[in-house]
């Protein structure tokens, strides 16, 4: 199962604590979905919540398994919705704690969530500009960034970063899947952070290995033009001993050295060496 079915598999089973919440619930998901669907009970998860939420709000009965046309009627008048079911205003989403159904809801009825192991992406679908401004305002009130954009005639509200979605998913009450979405990217960050050092090691090392290279050219020109013997005493050594160790770093040679020497003191005489090399 995708990670988004199973944040909707969880959402399924929040309940709103007060009628206030579950008739933003409700809205939502009346908003985005064809309200007809909902007139007879299915199989369906969606259409079995709407049947729980209707029945803690409405008192429809346990029995029920259609609702009628004036129980629809007082459905939509109760849930602020204009006759093709759009939510004419904010009013039902006044409280922080209905703007959390009501975001839940939208989810439900238009939402998705792409693999985080690939990638972060979280996003409702609308119908129409005023169904997007009012999901983003509503997502935007708990500092998610929610953004919109218009696509193949659909207006969608997004957000594109794991911790704009953690929190969302937070808003929403998921809070098994918020665990689930941290670890994913905690073991995303280590894999990051390994890889960020195993890049830079092998980086530092092609540089190590492409000094001593040059290094060596250079003195084996050196020893066939001049011949390292008639170098300065300290040249001659730094030279034979890079000869004898072509893959040891420049701190690790000057410690060889006696007396010893530090990194930027191997470094000079190897730019020396360069420069006679360049010479000849």
């Amino acid at each position: 199962m995708s990670f988004s079915k199973n944040v909707k598999e969880e959402l399924f089973q929040v309940l709103p604590k007060s009628r206030h919440c579950t008739v933003a619930e409700l809205a939502a998901i009346f908003m985005l979905q064809d309200a007809d669907s909902f007139k007879t009970i299915s199989e369906d998860q969606l259409n079995r919540k709407v049947f729980t939420l209707l029945k803690n709000s409405r008192n429809i009965g346990k029995d029920v398994t259609a609702i009628t046309a004036d129980v629809f009627f007082e459905t939509k008048k109760m849930l602020k919705l204009t006759d093709d079911c759009q939510l004419a205003e904010d009013i039902v989403i006044q409280q922080s704690c209905c703007k959390r159904a009501f975001i839940r809801g939208a989810f439900l009825a238009a939402g998705s969530i792409s693999d985080p192991n690939k990638g972060y992406h979280f996003e409702i679908v609308c119908n129409t500009v005023a169904q997007a401004e009012m999901i983003k305002r509503a997502m935007n009130t708990f500092e998610v960034g929610a953004k919109s954009v218009e696509r193949n005639g659909k207006f969608v509200v997004y957000l594109k970063e794991g911790a704009q979605i953690v929190e969302i998913l937070r808003v929403m009450e998921a809070a098994h899947s918020v665990m689930d979405l941290e670890n994913i990217r905690v073991v995303k960050e280590v894999r990051g952070t390994i890889n960020r050092k195993v890049n830079c090691e092998t980086a530092n090392i092609g540089k190590t290995v492409g000094a001593a290279v040059r290094q060596i050219e250079q003195i084996n020109l050196i020893d066939e033009k001049l011949g390292l013997e008639n170098l300065p005493v300290q040249l001659e050594e730094i030279a034979r001993v890079r000869l004898r160790y072509p893959d040891t770093p420049l701190k690790d040679l000057g410690e060889m050295l006696e007396p010893p020497i530090g990194k930027s003191g191997v470094n000079h005489r190897f730019k020396k060496l360069a420069a006679i090399a360049e010479g000849l």
